[in-house]
């Protein structure tokens, strides 16, 4: 009789257990598509709208330059960029609107419509690529996603995912390989290979902290591969988002008013 007491007991405190676990038990973490989480890092970092003070400072073995600027974004579709400093670039203007790009070059009194051609080249003369800076190509609509797994980066734990151009998309970079924070979804690390699977450049995003009301990182360090000894650092000094900005205020007229 004791013996089957126990049993009974023992059956019911196990059932208890079990009730008490299923009742608290955790949700497993939602499953995001490699697409979802390219849109909420991409979200994130630009916000529907947003206006920002930057610095992007070029750095080689024997001599540095650095340039300030300020950027207007809409979305991914539109994006407006105007140097401030130094004196020999000032007023120079870049404008996106959909897929077209302008360029406004106030010493020669010109506006130039950059052809897909031209996003291959150095902005600024810096390690960017013209398509880096102003997006003409977008990383959530130009490219294929597919989510490789979660690796460990520093203290951080990432999704790594793998983009690939879409069949008819007019874009750079042959391939590009990311890794993006699970907590805030900061992009930490980008490699960006040519057609012929050379590694070409890799963006590190460091500094990481709070501007606008969001945590972003701060910093941006791009090394190309075949230069080991150059790099171009890109910083934020300022960024707001949500500001009230509409579609008309990225136009040519517009452009070439920048202060």
């Amino acid at each position: 009789m004791k013996k089957i007491k126990v049993i009974i007991a023992v059956a019911s405190l196990v059932f208890i257990m079990a009730f008490n676990i299923d009742k608290n038990r955790i949700e497993p973490e939602q499953k995001l598509t490699a697409t979802e989480i390219i849109k909420k890092s991409e979200e994130n970092f630009r916000g529907l709208s947003s206006t920002a003070t930057m610095k992007m400072t070029i750095v080689r073995p024997k001599w540095k330059k650095t340039t300030t600027m300020k950027t207007w974004s809409l979305g991914d579709e539109y994006s407006m960029t105007l140097v401030t400093g130094p004196a020999s670039d000032k007023g120079t203007a870049f404008l996106k609107r959909d897929s077209e790009v302008w360029n406004w070059q106030p010493k020669i009194d010109r506006v130039i419509k950059m052809n897909p051609s031209m996003m291959s080249q150095g902005w600024m003369g810096s390690d960017l690529k013209n398509d880096d800076m102003v997006r003409e190509s977008s990383i959530v609509k130009d490219y294929n996603h597919k989510l490789l797994k979660k690796v460990k980066y520093g203290e951080h734990i990432c999704y790594k995912i793998e983009m690939t151009p879409k069949e008819d998309a007019a874009v750079v970079w042959g391939k590009i390989w990311i890794l993006i924070d699970t907590k805030h979804f900061l992009q930490l690390k980008t490699e960006f290979y040519d057609e012929d699977d050379e590694l070409v450049n890799k963006f590190l995003g460091t500094d990481i902290k709070e501007l606008g009301g969001r945590t972003i990182t701060s910093k941006m360090i791009i090394k190309p591969a075949d230069e080991p000894n150059n790099q171009t650092i890109l910083e934020y000094e300022d960024i707001a988002f949500g500001v009230n900005l509409k579609e008309d205020f990225f136009t040519i007229q517009n452009m070439k008013k920048l202060k």
